[in-house]
């Protein structure tokens, strides 16, 4: 079997059927789809159990207490019988040509990694499109191309041999935020052969109650987390040095930029934003400094500016005048 379809399922009772109906349509029949239950209290449980019963020879349950996203993609992984690993999120939904073109690109590479675009969906507007700005159809290693590191590391953008994951024993951390900065760095470090594809096969569903858009300011800190087991694991083994620039420039997009905006939106008074500021002293004395800086977008500097300086009602003030103008 080429693929096996991993998708978490916990209390998406209105997005589940359309996620699983993308799978089904594919144009191919070289896969499998495993639904976890990660005890959903809305429904969603029988409902996997009613979506099972149309495609029983496609679809297999596991019901489980309550455990994490992390912990669910983990349970998948191990009652996984595929060549590749897809992960995707209950809520989002696949291109129909998602598979059978990837399982060509799988076909011309056999490479551990195969990476590719997402759409954006905004109540039904899919415009938006993301992709990583490296070599598309090349097989690259981390080692040859470490801005690799760069790339988002979303889980659901991109497919992994199954004996990746089995010979290295990296897993998902339950429970937690930022499980994929956690596990998708380690991966690109330990994969023989990564290979991007521009075109965007999935659909990246917003929701009210996504990280980004999460109210409960004290769960950022998670971010910190993350980086302490993130650069804990490359120090350990032996590739911090090697890596510093990119995993501060990673630090810098996803604890000092993004985590930042995201608690100074809510309290721009909040002494998370000094802890961030503080983390990337001790860490990146110098992350000011930081090559990659120059390649951030105007917008993304300035904000970059004003952090530093710890101008942080000023920049609060700035995106919510630029949430106006959108209005």
């Amino acid at each position: 079997m080429r693929f096996s379809i991993v998708i978490p399922v916990y209390n998406v009772k209105d997005y589940l059927e359309k996620c699983v109906d993308s799978v089904l349509a594919q144009h191919t029949e070289d896969y499998e789809v495993i639904l976890v239950d990660d005890g959903s209290t809305d429904g969603s449980g029988e409902l996997c159990d009613t979506l099972a019963a149309r495609a029983p020879e496609r679809i297999r349950v596991i019901h489980k207490p309550n455990g994490g996203l992390g912990d669910a993609r983990n349970v998948g992984i191990e009652h996984a019988k595929g060549e590749y690993l897809v992960f995707i999120d209950s809520d989002d939904y696949i291109d129909e040509a998602m598979l059978s073109e990837l399982a060509e690109k799988v076909d011309e590479t056999h490479a551990d990694i195969i990476s590719f675009g997402f759409r954006i969906d905004a109540d039904g507007d899919t415009s938006q499109v993301h992709t990583d700005p490296l070599p598309e159809n090349t097989v690259l290693t981390l080692e040859g191309t470490p801005d690799i590191l760069l790339a988002l590391p979303n889980a659901w953008t991109r497919i992994y041999t199954r004996a990746l994951f089995e010979r290295t024993g990296i897993r998902y951390p339950g429970r937690v935020w930022y499980e994929d900065i956690r596990t998708t760095t380690k991966l690109f470090a330990c994969a023989e052969s990564i290979v991007f594809v521009h075109r965007p096969y999935y659909y990246y569903v917003v929701r009210e109650n996504s990280i980004t858009r999460n109210k409960n300011v004290d769960r950022n800190r998670e971010i910190i987390d993350a980086f302490d087991d993130l650069l804990g694991w490359y120090q350990e083994n032996g590739l911090f040095a090697q890596y510093r620039d990119q995993l501060c420039r990673l630090a810098i997009d996803h604890l000092f930029l993004a985590a930042s905006v995201r608690v100074l939106m809510i309290d721009p008074k909040h002494p998370l934003l000094q802890e961030f500021y503080q983390y990337m002293r001790q860490h990146f004395p110098d992350f000011e400094k930081n090559a990659y800086i120059a390649q951030l977008p105007r917008a993304r500097k300035l904000a970059f500016r004003l952090l530093l300086h710890r101008r942080y009602g000023l920049l609060a003030a700035m995106f919510r005048a630029k949430g106006r103008l959108r209005a």
